[in-house]
């Protein structure tokens, strides 16, 4: 369980150390989705038409806009704010859990080395999920094309859906635990990878399975959003799970490192009141 829940446990009882860090990123990331096309895509498949372009499939499914240059700024500066926050919310977090104390000069402990590595890591997700969305995209359109029916887009579409989500969770866990080894260890990138893909084999089905649950919880509240509010209650509502999302993504790495590499959490032990 403190794999699959472990990393609540310590957003909520630091929440207002942690939350501010979230701030930024969770509005450039719900800017960054194309309400049009996710609105017209869910509303289509409650309407009993399950067809779509390949084009408007894949802005429906990415999270990089497309569908004008403020878009694309505000998916440049989601890419930005992702990275460079998540590099001082590690930090923060890193320093917490081995020292057990809470001081916000923790997130500026290792600017430098941080940012570098968290704006690589961040381009890899986001190489790996538009890679993803496009595959997605890809199959819902032959699936459309090929079925003669709508119940028989509607069966083939439900098929590759679960077929893929499975797959981009299990990718996600090949990488999850790279970023926090980087930082933890100091080994190069490729020894980090191996020993934190060896550290995996032990929760990585747990991790799977919070992946699973994470992404079904984000796909249904974006489909519902879409599908009864306006944008901007649309966004509004997006944005307050974003914030979540982004905090929940970022303190899991470092709660499930520490599990898995059997690191005591000074944040739980406080064995610093006995000095």
């Amino acid at each position: 369980m403190r794999i699959v829940f472990g990393n609540w446990k310590y957003i909520f009882k630091n929440l207002w150390f942690v939350l501010p860090f979230a701030l930024l990123p969770a509005l450039f990331l719900t800017l960054s989705v194309d309400y049009t096309n996710i609105a017209t895509y869910v509303k289509n498949l409650f309407a009993g038409n399950p067809r779509g372009e390949f084009v408007d499939l894949f802005r429906a499914w990415s999270i990089v806009r497309f569908d004008s240059v403020l878009g694309g700024v505000y998916s440049i500066l989601a890419f930005v704010c992702v990275a460079f926050f998540s590099a001082f919310l590690l930090s923060l977090a890193e320093k917490h859990m081995r020292i057990g104390k809470r001081t916000l000069s923790g997130a500026f402990s290792r600017p430098g080395s941080m940012l570098l590595i968290c704006f690589l890591t961040t381009l890899l997700y986001l190489a790996l999920y538009e890679a993803w969305a496009l595959v997605m995209a890809a199959v819902l359109y032959a699936a459309g094309a090929l079925a003669g029916t709508a119940a028989g887009v509607y069966l083939l579409s439900a098929l590759a859906f679960a077929v893929l989500v499975f797959a981009l969770a299990y990718v996600i866990s090949v990488f999850f635990l790279w970023l926090p080894c980087l930082q933890i260890t100091g080994f190069r990138p490729y020894e980090a990878f191996r020993y934190s893909y060896q550290l995996m084999s032990g929760v990585r089905w747990k991790l799977i399975l919070t992946f699973l649950l994470s992404l079904a919880v984000l796909f249904a509240v974006t489909a519902a959003c879409a599908l009864f509010l306006p944008e901007v209650f649309f966004r509004a509502v997006l944005y307050v799970f974003y914030a979540f999302l982004f905090l929940g993504f970022c303190i899991r790495m470092e709660t499930v490192y520490f599990a898995a590499d059997k690191i005591g959490r000074e944040d739980l032990i406080r064995s610093y009141r006995e000095l």
